[in-house]
C-alpha cells in the first residue's frame, strides 16, 4: 500500500507535560496537533470530549524542533576510488531515528551515475514516506547537472529544489570554475528563487586547496549578488579555512559547519569549529551545523591518491548537537544552529525549524539525557519510545 500523510495518523495529538523549546524556550507547555500542523501552545489545552486527540505525555521531559538537514547525499555519492566506492542511499528510518524531520539532498563528485532526476524522485519518495525533502539542483561538476536544463528553470518552477550545490570550489575534484562562471551561477539561482519565491541558495563545497574563500569573497565583493546568497559549507575541513570562514562571517556571510563523525578526518571538530566562531564575535544566528550524510569521506594521500574511505551518517548530527549543550551552549542557541538557521537558509522557516502555531508539527522529544525518546513529522509519530514506527517502504 502507498504511504500517504494520513496514514497511521490521528486527527488530533496533544502533547502534556514537557518543557518546550521552540527553539527560545516557552517553559512547560501543551502542544496541540491538528493534522500535519501544530494548532497551538498553551499552558493548558482543554478540548471537548468529542476531538478524542491521541495524548502523548511527556512529563519531565523536553520537546524541541525536529532538525533540518541542509546536506544530505540521498542518493549516496562517492565513486572517488572507483565503481566498488560508491556509498549507499539513505533510508528513511535512518533520518528519523537521528532526529532529523527535514532533509535538502544533493549530488556530490559523481553527476554520471548519479542524477538531480533521480534526486528529485529520491526526495519525492521520501516525502510520501513522511518527512519533508528538498533538493538542490546541479552538483560538484560544470556544466551543471539540470533536470530542465536551466538552473535558473529547476528553481524557479520544480517546488523541491530550493538552490544550487553543492559546487565544489578549491578542490581539486572540482570543474576549476572560472570567477566568471561562478558568478553566473550565482547570478542564476539568485534570479531563479526570485522568480519561484525560493531561497536561491548557493551551496558551495570547500576543498582544502590553498585559494580558500577567495573566490566567494571576490564574488562578494565584485558584484551586485547579496553575502546571504552564499552558504560555503565543509568550512571546519582545516583550521585555515575555518579562520577564513571567519573573515567571511565578519562581512555578513553565514557559514556551514560539517558535524564531526569517526570516520571525518576534520580539524578543528564541528564543537571545535562553532566554539571558535563564537569567540570571534560571529552570532549563532549566521551559523548551521550539517551531516554530509552518505557522502563518501575519501582521505587522500599527497599525489591524490584515495588511501582511506568513510560514509558521512545522518546520526552525527544530532550527536553534535549533544555536543555543543555539554561543552556549554545554551539549548536555544544550540538548537538554532540545527533547527532556525538552516530552515532560514533553505527558505523554509515559514513552516520549518520551530514550534508555533501554523508551522508544520516536525518535533522532537526528548529524555532526560537529551536523547530522542519521540519523533513527529508532520503530525505523524515516527519514532515513539525510541522504538521505530514508521519504516521506508523496504525496510521490513
Amino acid at each position: 500500500m502507498k504511504p500517504t500523510d494520513s496514514q497511521e495518523k490521528p486527527v488530533f495529538t496533544l502533547i502534556t507535560g514537557g518543557s518546550v523549546y521552540a527553539p527560545d524556550k516557552l517553559g512547560r507547555k501543551e502542544i496541540l496537533i491538528a493534522g500535519r500542523v501544530i494548532a497551538r501552545i498553551a499552558e493548558r489545552i482543554d478540548l471537548p470530549a468529542e476531538f478524542k486527540p491521541r495524548v502523548i505525555r511527556a512529563k519531565g521531559k523536553t520537546i524541541v524542533p525536529g532538525l533540518v538537514d541542509l546536506h544530505v547525499h540521498l542518493l549516496g555519492g562517492g565513486g572517488e576510488a572507483g565503481p566498488w566506492s560508491r556509498t549507499p542511499e539513505i533510508t528513511l528510518s535512518k533520518i528519523t531515528r537521528a532526529g532529523v524531520t527535514t532533509v535538502v539532498g544533493l549530488l556530490g563528485t559523481d553527476d554520471v551515475s548519479r542524477r538531480p532526476e533521480t534526486l528529485l524522485a529520491k526526495a519525492m519518495q521520501l516525502e510520501q514516506e513522511g518527512i519533508s525533502a528538498y533538493i538542490y539542483s546541479g552538483s560538484y561538476q560544470l556544466p551543471l547537472a539540470t533536470i530542465t536544463g536551466s538552473l535558473r528553470k529547476d528553481i524557479a518552477l520544480i517546488p523541491k529544489v530550493v538552490g544550487v550545490g553543492e559546487v565544489a570550489v578549491s578542490d581539486h575534484r572540482s570543474s576549476q570554475p572560472s570567477f566568471e562562471e561562478l558568478c553566473r551561477i550565482a547570478a542564476e539561482a539568485r534570479v531563479g528563487g526570485m522568480l519561484g519565491g525560493k531561497a536561491g541558495l548557493v551551496h558551495l563545497h570547500m576543498g582544502a586547496g590553498s585559494r580558500r574563500l577567495d573566490p566567494v569573497i571576490r564574488m562578494v565583493k565584485e558584484t551586485e549578488i547579496p553575502i546571504g546568497q552564499f552558504l560555503p559549507t565543509h568550512l571546519n575541513r582545516t583550521r585555515t579555512l575555518m579562520e577564513h570562514a571567519i573573515e567571511f562571517a565578519k562581512m555578513g556571510g553565514n557559514i556551514d559547519i560539517t558535524a564531526s563523525g569517526k570516520d571525518l578526518h576534520f580539524h578543528p571538530t564541528s564543537v571545535e569549529a562553532i566554539r571558535m566562531a563564537l569567540d570571534a564575535g560571529i552570532s549563532v544566528d549566521q551559523i548551521t551545523l550539517s551531516s554530509d550524510s552518505n557522502g563518501s569521506m575519501p582521505i587522500f594521500d599527497e599525489k591524490g591518491n584515495v588511501v582511506r574511505l568513510g560514509v558521512g551518517d545522518i546520526q552525527c548530527l544530532f550527536d553534535d548537537w549533544q555536543l555543543l549543550v555539554k561543552a556549554g551552549l545554551s539549548l536555544e542557541e544550540s538548537l538554532k544552529i540545527v533547527t532556525a538557521n538552516p530552515a532560514k537558509r533553505a527558505g523554509l522557516f515559514e513552516s520549518k525549524g520551530g514550534l508555533a502555531p501554523g508551522k508544520d508539527a516536525d518535533l522532537l522529544i526528548l529524555g532526560p539525557d537529551l536523547e530522542i525518546d519521540s519523533v513527529i513529522a508532520k503530525g505523524r509519530l515516527m519514532v515513539h519510545k525510541q522504538e521505530i514506527i514508521v519504516k521506508g517502504t523496504f525496510e521490513g
